[in-house]
C-alpha cells in the first residue's frame, strides 16, 4: 500500500465526485492500486477544466480520502473508478507549496523552481512524512482547537486529562474528529446562516446557533463533505432528517405536504430558495439531493 494524490479539476473532464469515485485513464492504473486500503489527498490544479486556458482552480490540496477498490469503466475502455469511502474536507485548502517549501518534495527541483514534468502526473505517490505534513496543514483550525480545549480543561478536574496523541491519518477517521471539522467547515461554507430559514443566530458566548446537517446521511454512507452538508437551525434540521422539508436540482426547498405545521411553514424562506454559500464549488451536489428525495424525503 502507499499514499498517493488525485488530482481533480473544478470542472472535471472525467467522471469524478471526490467523495465517492475517482476516474483515471490506464496510464495512471499502476499508482492508483498501489493506494487500495490506503489513503488519498485530493489537489485541485490551477486549470480548472479541459480547457487549456481555462484558470481560477485554488492549486491547493482540499480534502483527504481511503481508497476502498479499483474497478474497470466498462463504458470508456482503458480507464477506470478508483472508489473511496472516508471522504473528508480540508478545513482550509493547503496551497502546493508555503514559505517557498514544497509539501511533495517531488515536485521541487534542485534549483528551487517547480517541476512541471511530476506536477503534470494527475496521480503520483507521495511519502508518509509529506502526506502527514499536508493533512496537518489542512486539518490546522481543527487541530488548533483541540490544542486549546487541552490546555484549558473543564472546571473539576484536578489536573488536565493528557492529550491523546495519534497518527494525524488516524485522528481522520474517527468519528468525533470528523464531526468537528464537518461542522466547522459547514458552518463557515453558509456564514453561520441557516440555509432555509435565513436565520443567523449567535449565543452570549459567541458560538452559532445553526447545526450542520448531513444530507445524505451518515449511516447511510453520507460523505462528511460540505457539499453533502447543510447549514441549519434546529428545528429545521430536525425537519429535513426526518424528510418533512427537502431541496430540489434547483435548490428550491420543498415541503412535505399535511407533514409541517403552519408555525413551522412561517420558519422558511418566503421565496422557497435556499441560502447558499458564495463559493459555487461548496454548493449541494445533485448526487446527494436526490438521495435526499429518493430516500428520506416524505413529498412527492
Amino acid at each position: 500500500m502507499a499514499k498517493a494524490v488525485f488530482t481533480t479539476k473544478v470542472t472535471p473532464s472525467y467522471d469524478d465526485l471526490p467523495e465517492v469515485q475517482y476516474h483515471f485513464p490506464k496510464t495512471y492504473l499502476n499508482y492508483a492500486t498501489q493506494a487500495v486500503g490506503d489513503h488519498v489527498v485530493y489537489y485541485e490544479p490551477r486549470r480548472s477544466s479541459a480547457d487549456l486556458s481555462s484558470v481560477g482552480g485554488r492549486q491547493s490540496y482540499f480534502g483527504v480520502a481511503r481508497v476502498k477498490s479499483i474497478v474497470e469503466d466498462e463504458k470508456q475502455p482503458d480507464h477506470y473508478y478508483a472508489l473511496v469511502g472516508d471522504y473528508l474536507d480540508f478545513d482550509r485548502p493547503v496551497p502546493f507549496s508555503e514559505s517557498s517549501v514544497y509539501y511533495e518534495s517531488a515536485l521541487q527541483k534542485a534549483d528551487g523552481s517547480t517541476n512541471r514534468g511530476a506536477f503534470g502526473r494527475a496521480v503520483r505517490l507521495v511519502p508518509d512524512e509529506e502526506f502527514d505534513r499536508i493533512l496537518k496543514a489542512g486539518f490546522a483550525p481543527i487541530l488548533a482547537e483541540q490544542t486549546v480545549a487541552s490546555e484549558n480543561p473543564a472546571q473539576g478536574f484536578s489536573e488536565p486529562p493528557e492529550p491523546f496523541v495519534r497518527p494525524i491519518v488516524e485522528m481522520t477517521v474517527s468519528r468525533p474528529f470528523r464531526e468537528r471539522s464537518f461542522m466547522h467547515n459547514v458552518r463557515a461554507a453558509y456564514a453561520n446562516r441557516c440555509a432555509i430559514t435565513g436565520l443567523r443566530l449567535i449565543n452570549g458566548g459567541g458560538r452559532p446557533e445553526v447545526q450542520a446537517a448531513h444530507i445524505q446521511p451518515v449511516a447511510s454512507n453520507g460523505p462528511d463533505s460540505v457539499r453533502n452538508g447543510l447549514a441549519l437551525s434546529g428545528t429545521v434540521h430536525w425537519m429535513f432528517d426526518r424528510g418533512l422539508v427537502s431541496i430540489g436540482d434547483d435548490y428550491r426547498i420543498l415541503i412535505a405536504k399535511n407533514h409541517v405545521p403552519d408555525d413551522a411553514l412561517r420558519l422558511i424562506n418566503r421565496d422557497r430558495t435556499l441560502n447558499l454559500p458564495n463559493d459555487q464549488t461548496l454548493h449541494p451536489n445533485m448526487h446527494f439531493l436526490k438521495f435526499h428525495r429518493d430516500n428520506v424525503f416524505k413529498g412527492a
